[in-house]
């Protein structure tokens, strides 16, 4: 077979001149905006504590690996735009990601995908009796960095914050563990539950697609409360969900331990019947005007067998062009305090916002559950939520008063991650010269100044 080898490539004239390119550029990365990630990581103490949730039952004689480089190496991979562990095997040659992965010998090549998918595929229980699988991960462990992260985050304890709970599907295209078929997303799929407060992620818990949307939800928020109260016991905490967590359970765990809630309440006949009065005059209204026209109400309601007490609901009687548009929200806040319109228009309609923080997780590969078991798919998932922490702490402690302060994680990686670099490492300094043409300067600078306060 014919081997060809070549130093420059000749392409088109650029008009009078010749373009040439060759490889001889020397050491270069594509993510020279990494070391702002590593910056903000030093800020957070991400990395510093991750490693406390796993047991590494290797021999420490014959590590070549160490623990912190490969749970480094996997999330800020994750952050930059590698989603698969095939991609490690060309970046393991890459000198910023020692750098970020905390490798102290930059010219010994980093963890390869097979150490990678062992550290993935540890079974739970004792490593000692593993051959090679021996580093074990702690989920609860994990649950609380997540929290511990997120209360840090704050300077002293808010009066106030709203938990978001949703659950969204996870298309699945082998035969993985748990798999099954949803009906209502009519594919395979798994059927993750997440937990925000605001921009923070609290909660990522991998679930199989045959079950309620809000199962496991109450075990959920007990240990979440139950965290959050440990460290700000005066903080008032409302959880906010759409009609899928609207189940007696719920309500009543939190109306006896003192939660509120506002949940959305899946409408029915005897619901429409009770806003009557408020559908007219909506319907009159948008005659009048042309307009969709809204009226509210509210009501104490009991369901004839699923509750166990009367409750508040607020309905919005909606008309809009061809159609009535009711909905219903059920909640334990009071009306002196929330009045009904201020309660679905600037409490409950706000809760379109973690969708957008659940998309977000797509941009770092929450949806790449493809190994066999539920297990490595939940530390799959768990990887993925803590690039996100990484890179949320990115946009709140380096971008606040920017144009990227409400940037996704798409465009803050593309434009402020993403940057061409040359990296030479000498005795004494690691070089990282990033390219003159850098569209962004003045950003990246900001962002370097706002991490250094």
């Amino acid at each position: 077979m014919t081997e060809c080898s070549q130093d420059s490539f000749d392409f088109e004239p650029h008009f009078s001149r010749q373009v040439t390119a060759n490889f001889d550029g020397g050491t270069l990365t594509t993510d020279g905006g990494g070391l702002l990630l590593r910056k903000t990581e030093r800020r957070i103490g991400l990395m510093k504590r991750l490693p406390d949730c796993f047991l590494d039952g290797r021999q420490a004689r014959r590590v070549e690996h160490w623990l912190e480089e490969i749970l480094a190496q996997r999330i800020y991979g994750l952050a930059l735009g590698y989603e698969d562990l095939n991609d490690h095997e060309q970046l393991r040659h890459d000198p910023l990601l020692g750098v970020l992965s905390g490798k102290k010998n930059l010219q010994a090549p980093l963890a390869g995908k097979s150490t990678l998918n062992r550290l993935e595929l540890t079974p739970e229980g004792d490593a000692r009796q593993q051959r090679y699988h021996k580093i074990p991960y702690s989920p609860r462990a994990i649950d609380e960095l997540l929290v511990s992260l997120f209360q840090e985050a704050h300077v002293r304890p808010p009066r106030r914050i709203v938990l978001d709970l949703d659950a969204t599907d996870t298309p699945l295209h082998g035969h993985q563990e748990s798999r099954f078929f949803h009906g209502y997303y009519n594919h395979y799929c798994y059927l993750p539950l997440y937990i925000f407060c605001g921009d923070h992620l609290l909660r990522a818990r991998l679930r199989p697609a045959n079950i309620d949307a809000s199962a496991g939800s109450l075990e959920e928020v007990q240990t979440l409360v139950a965290q959050i109260r440990a460290r700000w016991p005066k903080t008032r905490i409302i959880l906010r969900a759409d009609s899928g967590f609207c189940r007696d359970e719920l309500m009543s765990w939190c109306e006896d331990n003192r939660v509120d809630y506002v949940f959305g309440f899946a409408r029915n006949e005897r619901l429409r019947k009770l806003i009557e009065p408020q559908m007219e005059q909506a319907r009159a209204e948008h005659e009048r005007t042309g307009q969709p026209a809204r009226v509210f109400a509210e009501f104490d309601y009991e369901t004839r067998d699923t509750w166990s007490r009367a409750r508040r609901v607020v309905a919005k009687a909606e008309r809009i062009e061809g159609k009535e548009n009711p909905r219903f929200v059920v909640t334990s806040l009071g009306a002196q305090d929330f009045p009904a319109q201020a309660l679905y228009e600037k409490l409950y309609c706000q809760r379109g916002e973690m969708e957008n923080r659940i998309k977000e997780q797509l941009s770092l590969f929450a949806d790449r559950l493809s190994t066999e078991t539920m297990r490595a798919n939940q530390l799959r998932l768990y990887f993925s939520s803590l690039a996100y922490v990484l890179v949320c702490a990115l946009r709140r402690l380096a971008l606040q008063g920017s144009p990227w302060a409400e940037a996704q994680v798409a465009t803050i990686r593309l434009r402020l991650l993403k940057i061409a670099a040359r990296v030479k490492v000498t005795a004494r300094r690691i070089w990282v010269s990033y390219s003159s043409a850098y569209a962004w300067r003045n950003q990246f600078e900001a962002a370097f100044a706002a991490l250094r306060r």
